[in-house]
């Protein structure tokens, strides 16, 4: 409608509108709950107040370096105050936050620092010596701030030819903490980029605007039901998509984080205890750590617990071990392109009044979108028309909205492919139930195509699942001469638990058609990344080697 009433001298003017970015959250907290404890790491307690200037410091320190808009700060740290200093300070000065996965090799980094453009990179001392050898691999030559943490106990061997690092608080300390920080000029603005594993080619980067990053934090705080002044517990590394968001989630609640360097059961239970942790994400890993945990280290809880969860659906077994422990599981879904979590199982009331079967089936679905994601659906990805909501029908998993990536940095043709049609393209292939449920039914790369049949990794593992002596299982595709490709699979048994490949092979039989049964069972411990998720790529290559 050209002459629509309601658009006419109704402009937008600065009155009226401002960008959305999460940096704001802070402000408020800092002015509204200045002395409500912000960050807690080990014996440092750091009040809201404190917490705003030393970002502002931090802005401040930058732009004096030379850092504004369009520039690249990377940071390698563990999941510490500095680090989310960062996640306001970077952004405060109008530069893009580059998090580095702690656990790369120096290659990777490289690659990293030289494609985002790295302008200034802050590393924890652990991490400096993987910084050094990636700077004489890199081309660029940033700036290199080295962050002492008082919690880390390891030593660091320094070398002659080592490039020069200034010290964190120094640099920090030159900053002013009442600095005029920046609003973005426009909330499609980008405020971080995170770049993928690279399983298949080099890691690609993912650019996220300030609008994504404020509707998402929003989203997790009312998907997560937390309350104002809720305490979270950072076993989810902040660098992996920003920790899903929730550095800038837990200012918007005027909530606690609680830093943890290293997740270990120990300090895990003694947070949860003397803390008061509300909240705590990772993947089914880090809930079998506690679970495991001898009970000399396991503290009794006053408080419920919410532990948010996502990768594979958590055994069965584990749930039930968790609720009897006294916490809570959520599963949620979503990928570095959506921010992390857009998606999260969505648990009815009355379904709990379910068998434990039923239970288990229903918590193995991925679920609903989160309210700011705007679209979800699984598509037939040459019609791109919705499949039939009938639960077996395979199709791609697509996402639409506002907490969908920019796209991926320098890389306009992978930029393309994953927009394909106006929808995002997952690679993730899935079924939609009824009642508008999503569930996985496997990576595209990872079914299994045997005799002409298409297998469900997910489908075989979690039947083995339900074995109580399977702790872990991992399937992948195995070459075969006759039928192209069989199910191999990986486990790792529950300790004090026997299970033999006869074993588990005639258990699969009870539950699986005759040709998705594995033909391969291998006892081995299953390699992970740095954030949980099973590395199928090695194990694919391992069943390759094994298939000769």
């Amino acid at each position: 409608m050209a002459n629509n009433p309601y658009n006419t001298d109704l402009d937008r003017n600065p009155a009226n509108y401002q960008p959305l970015t999460p940096l704001t959250f802070l402000e408020r907290a800092a002015s509204v709950f200045p002395q409500h404890t912000a960050i807690v790491h080990g014996a440092l307690r750091r009040s809201y107040a404190d917490f705003y200037a030393r970002s502002r410091q931090l802005a401040s320190a930058l732009a004096t370096a030379g850092m504004g808009r369009g520039h690249t700060v990377s940071a390698m740290l563990a999941n510490t105050p500095a680090m989310l200093e960062c996640h306001y300070g970077v952004p405060m000065c109008g530069a893009v936050l580059h998090s580095i996965n702690t656990r790369l090799d120096a290659a990777i980094v490289a690659f990293q620092l030289d494609h985002a453009g790295s302008r200034l990179v802050i590393v924890d001392r652990e991490f400096m010596p993987v910084m050094q050898e990636a700077l004489k691999l890199a081309s660029v030559t940033p700036i290199l701030i080295q962050y002492d943490d008082a919690e880390f106990d390891g030593a660091q061997e320094g070398r002659e030819d080592d490039l020069a690092a200034q010290d964190y608080e120094a640099f920090l300390s030159a900053g002013d903490p009442d600095f005029a920080w920046l609003m973005p000029e426009d909330e499609w603005d980008a405020i971080a980029i995170n770049y993928t594993s690279g399983t298949t080619g080099d890691p690609k980067g993912v650019v996220y605007h300030h609008r994504g990053a404020y509707l998402l934090a929003q989203g997790n705080a009312l998907t997560t039901s937390m309350a104002k002044h809720a305490v979270y517990l950072w076993t989810l590394p902040m660098f992996h998509c920003n920790g899903w968001c929730f550095p800038w989630t837990m200012s918007a609640i005027i909530g606690t984080h609680v830093c943890l360097r290293q997740v270990r059961a120990e300090p895990i239970w003694n947070a949860l205890a003397d803390e008061g942790v509300t909240h705590l994400c990772g993947a089914p890993i880090v809930m079998q750590l506690m679970i495991d945990a001898p009970a000399a280290i396991k503290r009794p809880l006053d408080q419920p617990v919410n532990f948010f969860t996502a990768a594979a659906p958590p055994p069965e077994s584990l749930l039930a071990n968790m609720r009897a422990a006294g916490f809570e599981v959520t599963h949620l879904y979503g990928l570095t392109e959506t921010y992390g979590p857009a998606v999260v199982n969505d648990w009815h009331s009355d379904w709990s009044a379910l068998s434990a079967d039923e239970q288990a089936k229903l918590k193995a679905r991925q679920g609903v979108r989160y309210l700011p994601l705007e679209q979800l659906d699984v598509l037939d990805p040459e019609t791109m028309q919705p499949v039939p909501r009938d639960g077996q029908t395979l199709g791609e998993v697509m996402f639409r909205g506002n907490v969908v990536m920019k796209g991926y940095f320098r890389n306009p043709k992978a930029t393309r492919e994953a927009f394909e049609g106006g929808w995002f393209h997952s690679g993730d292939l899935g079924v939609m139930h009824a009642d508008g449920y999503i569930q996985l039914k496997d990576r595209s790369k990872d079914i299994i195509i045997s005799g002409g049949e298409n297998i469900s990794s997910i489908e075989v593992e979690d039947a083995l699942y339900r074995h109580p002596a399977v702790a872990v299982a991992a399937v992948v595709a195995m070459p075969h001469e006759r039928w192209g490709e069989t199910p191999c699979a990986f486990i790792e048994l529950v300790a004090g638990q026997n299970a033999d490949a006869d074993a588990l092979r005639a258990w699969c039989r009870e539950r699986l058609a005759p040709f998705k049964v594995p033909g391969r069972f291998v006892f081995t411990e299953i390699p992970r990344t740095s954030t949980g998720k099973i590395q199928k790529f090695v194990l694919r290559q391992q069943a390759k080697e094994l298939a000769g």
